[in-house]
């Protein structure tokens, strides 16, 4: 799936899983064309809410295949788990 983080530029700048895409969950609705993908959408963010905010932009606009990271960029880094662009 498309992979979005939907944290800020900057949390993004700090570390992010591989692949990834930037998009701010309050960008989410007005850039839906980027969302665009065979695969559906994966997001996150730091913990879950702003991920959760993403994903009801999307569903309300019709995508249907939307997965959300359960724990979000927390969990992935406590499984220890890859991540890119960490300073």
């Amino acid at each position: 799936p498309l992979i979005v983080d939907v944290r800020s530029p900057e949390e993004f700048a700090s570390g992010h899983i591989p692949g990834a895409v930037n998009i701010p969950y309050d960008q989410v609705a007005q850039r839906m064309s980027e969302f665009q993908s065979p695969h559906g959408v994966a997001l996150y963010c730091a913990v879950g809410p702003r991920a959760r905010k993403g994903e009801s932009a999307l569903l309300a606009a019709g995508q249907t295949e939307v997965l959300h990271l359960e724990g979000g960029l927390t969990a992935w880094q406590q499984a220890g788990l890859p991540m890119e662009g960490q300073r």
